[in-house]
């Protein structure tokens, strides 16, 4: 099944980095979001999400636990994505829904997904899942 949505950051937060004595041309961050999410796919998340990025260039990871629905069935689960960019686009693309992590009506859920940013600023999410 394929349930798609739109979404707002509701929330950024920086996080303190921990300190390294490894320094890279790309500096390290951490920070934590929520996000709201409409549609097929309906409810927030919390998101940790890191970054070696600046000025346009570099890559995120972000581990999101979700809470809502995706086509009305109630839940949760985690999913986790990652994409490097260099100034326009979305490159090396990863989204995976985290085996064994669904809840509710969305126990035993697995599949994949994506996410796109249109040109206008929206932002949208899409689930290609199963339920067992």
């Amino acid at each position: 099944m394929r349930a798609s949505g739109t979404f707002k950051v509701a929330d950024f937060t920086p996080a303190p980095m921990p300190s390294t004595t490894i320094k890279t041309a790309l500096p390290v961050a951490i920070a934590t979001m929520e996000k709201r999410y409409e549609g097929e796919v309906v409810g927030r998340s919390a998101t940790l999400f890191t970054s070696a990025f600046d000025q346009g260039t570099g890559t995120y990871v972000a581990m999101e636990s979700f809470e809502g629905a995706l086509h009305g069935r109630t839940g949760t689960f985690n999913f986790a994505h990652s994409a490097t960019t260099q100034g326009e686009g979305m490159d090396n693309t990863f989204f995976v829904i985290v085996p064994a992590s669904g809840t509710g009506e969305l126990t035993g859920i697995t599949g994949t997904g994506g996410i796109a940013i249109d040109a206008d600023g929206t932002h949208r999410i899409w689930f290609n899942y199963e339920l067992s």
